[in-house]
């Protein structure tokens, strides 16, 4: 039986905890939240201990893995002591504020060669292989991101200091599925829209990534909305035009894939694989989440400083 730890209690913590208790080979043998009242009511519901905070539960021992499922600004320590531990670890994005915090939990990950998944859980998606075959041998020439949206209801998101903005928060899903289907980004200018309320996160962005490759990207964002209206990633080949959503494959406009619905599964069940020693598909380790997290950043560097930033930097 493998032993999971879990740092955090929020709503993607329990989306977690709420999977892994279905595998059979799975305990979850603690969480984690400097919100006791969080933490015990997510810890009841599993059958587990709770604890005030992620050192508690490493001291108390007895862990195979950590998930750590924190904000934005709490990342790093957790990390890093879960490592210091010795234990294979999988992180919610995004991973930091900063990019020095994940680098140096990159670098520690590899210099104890330890298991290691991030939840870029859209890699798992059943219909991402059909649109990688309908584009087999047709480089991508033009991609569309959006994520058009609400503000999430947690009290920290607006704070840029906190949330690292809507780009790095939310849209880092639609970033890494390009860089998988269209390939790396070697230049972005992001231009925000005039905020009405200074020291909140752009209210709306639009911005242009070249590719590497040659393609050329849009990326929009906005939480603006009342609903989520709009999310996902439109790419272009030579005579074709695929649509992809976190649940359906839109392809030409006219024929519509529906998803299975697993890829949050698969995404845990593969990582736990690989903790046990087994053969696992684990799509994105720290490694390659870090190269999208950098893409992000980027983007949001470009926002503030209202200029163009190169990636090769």
């Amino acid at each position: 039986m493998t032993r999971v730890g879990i740092v955090g209690a929020g709503n993607v913590a329990a989306r977690h905890a709420d999977v892994l208790s279905g595998f059979p080979d799975v305990t979850i043998a603690g969480i984690a939240d400097t919100d006791p009242h969080k933490a015990e009511a997510l810890a009841s519901k599993h059958g587990a201990p709770a604890y005030g905070g992620h050192a508690d539960l490493l001291s108390a021992g007895g862990l195979d893995a950590v998930y750590v499922c924190v904000p934005p600004f709490a990342h790093g320590n957790p990390e890093l002591d879960v490592l210091s531990c010795d234990l294979p670890m999988f992180v919610e994005k995004p991973l930091s504020l900063d990019l020095q915090t994940a680098e140096n939990i990159a670098a520690e990950i590899e210099r104890r060669s330890l298991p290691s998944a991030v939840g870029h859980h859209w890699r798992y998606l059943d219909i991402l292989q059909q649109a990688h075959d309908l584009l087999d041998g047709r480089p991508v020439r033009l991609a569309l991101g959006h994520w058009l949206d609400k503000v999430p209801p947690v009290g920290w998101w607006l704070d840029p200091g906190m949330s690292g903005g809507q780009i790095v928060e939310q849209a880092v899903h639609v970033l890494d599925l390009a860089r998988l289907l269209v390939g790396e980004v070697s230049m972005v200018h992001a231009v925000p829209t005039e905020n009405t309320v200074d020291g909140e996160v752009d209210r709306a962005t639009s911005a242009v990534m070249r590719f590497r490759g040659g393609a050329s990207g849009l990326l929009a964002t906005a939480c603006l909305l009342s609903h989520k209206h709009r999310v996902g990633l439109e790419v272009c080949a030579d005579g074709i035009a695929l649509e992809l959503s976190e649940t359906r494959l839109l392809i030409d406009g006219e024929r519509v894939v529906e998803d299975d619905g697993n890829a949050k599964t698969r995404v845990d069940r593969e990582f736990i694989n690989a903790v046990q020693g087994r053969r696992a598909d684990v799509r994105v380790p720290y490694r390659e989440a870090l190269r999208t997290h950098r893409l992000a950043l980027a983007l949001a560097r470009s926002a503030t400083e209202r200029r163009p930033v190169m990636l090769d930097e």
